[in-house]
């Protein structure tokens, strides 16, 4: 067991650097960014929060700030925490002038030998998409100790900017099961869907080395946020990593969610033991929330797989009842029901975010499902209460 857990520990540490392998010298990443000053602040809906960007994802390599107009938006001096060492091009603090566009961001680690750009940019707010066909993917190599690559999707702005608003828990499959073509994974797409392409999920065996960590399935799951993989194998596990709704500020209220589902649950259930339970069918679940992005304080709020259905900041909810086994395709509705108040001006100010969950497994971040439970999604539609 300790031979896992000190393996599993490099990996770990590896994603978590510009060249995994290498000393600490040789990172090259932004932390986090953000705005300074008080001249700023009218530019921004909720200066507390949108002027930063904090624990950037290793991930990522594209930081958006909200800003309410572009036209008045004066030259900024952007400010990074980078990595020890790091030198960063531009130069930190210095003013920019976002306003045709991104700036590009280069860092360069403290031997020189190792660079990694990334796409800094200032956007308008805008409504975020409400339709959804799944038709736009690709797929993401991951050069590490081990090299691997999976599937992810992605939106189009209305200026044709592509935006990474879903994510999966394709990467921390990949951690462990490397050799896995992409098209094997939990969640990859597929040609024959409803209409056009489709997503599918499939829950899985998770491999021998989440096992060692009693992590027996991997449920197929897609949904808006963020994936983080250096928590994949924090205390809450799979829970943790998977922050919901995280960047995707809706300043509407949702009314509805529609599409269109196929499921086929699989042969054995198992508990979080990998004991098989008799006579217990596995279901799927496709569920969302809408939350304050914001607490009394002042300080940012992400939901994640824990408390995702339970927080007290969420204002309303929705969730499919049942999803009945189908080999052709089914249509799905849900309704949100209010939980809380939504303060009308908040919502205007972006205060609240969204949060949309598809998963092969009702209880799979649990690690409790069938293997072989497949889930199809396509068409998903969100209704606002106006319309």
């Amino acid at each position: 067991m300790k031979y896992y857990s000190l393996f599993f520990l490099t990996i770990i540490l590896a994603l978590s650097s510009c060249i995994k392998d290498e000393p600490q010298n040789t990172e090259c990443d932004i932390l986090s960014a953000w705005v300074e000053g008080d001249t700023y602040k009218s530019c921004f809906f909720q200066p507390e929060t949108d002027m930063r960007k904090d624990n950037i994802l290793y991930s990522s390599s594209q930081i958006t700030f909200t800003v309410k107009s572009l036209i008045s938006l004066p030259k900024i001096p952007l400010h990074f925490n980078i990595t020890p060492g790091a030198t960063i091009e531009p130069a930190n603090g210095s003013e920019q002038d976002f306003t045709h566009g991104p700036v590009i961001y280069t860092v360069t680690s403290e031997d020189g030998a190792w660079k990694r750009q990334y796409k800094v940019e200032f956007r308008e707010a805008e409504l975020p998409s409400l339709k959804f066909s799944f038709e736009n993917y690709e797929l993401i190599d991951v050069n590490s100790i081990f090299s691997y690559k999976y599937y992810s999707w992605f939106e189009y702005d209305k200026n044709g900017e592509k935006k990474d608003i879903w994510a999966t828990g394709n990467q921390g499959f990949g951690m462990g099961n490397s050799t896995t073509a992409p098209e094997a994974y939990p969640t990859a797409p597929d040609e024959n869907g409803y209409s056009g392409k489709c997503v599918r999920m499939q829950t899985l065996d998770a491999g021998p080395l989440a096992g060692a960590f009693k992590k027996y399935i991997a449920a197929g799951n897609l949904f808006i946020g963020k994936f983080d993989v250096n928590k994949a194998l924090s205390e809450k596990g799979a829970l943790e990593s998977t922050l919901m709704g995280k960047d995707n500020a809706f300043p509407e209220e949702p009314f509805r969610v529609t599409g269109y589902y196929k499921y086929k649950p699989g042969a054995e259930y198992w508990d979080e033991k990998k004991n098989v339970v008799k006579g217990k069918v596995d279901e799927a679940d496709i569920y969302a929330v809408l939350y304050r992005n914001i607490d009394d304080a002042g300080n940012p709020v992400v939901l994640d797989g824990g408390d995702v259905l339970t927080s007290k900041y969420i204002v309303s909810k929705a969730r499919v009842n049942s999803l009945p086994p189908t080999d052709e395709w089914k249509p799905f509705e849900m309704f949100f029901e209010d939980v809380a108040p939504v303060d009308q001006k908040k919502l205007k100010e972006y205060g609240y975010n969204l949060a949309l969950v598809f998963s092969s497994s009702k209880e799979g971040a649990s690690f409790c499902g069938a293997i072989g439970s497949t889930l199809y999604i396509d068409e998903v539609v969100i209704s606002l209460e106006k319309d």
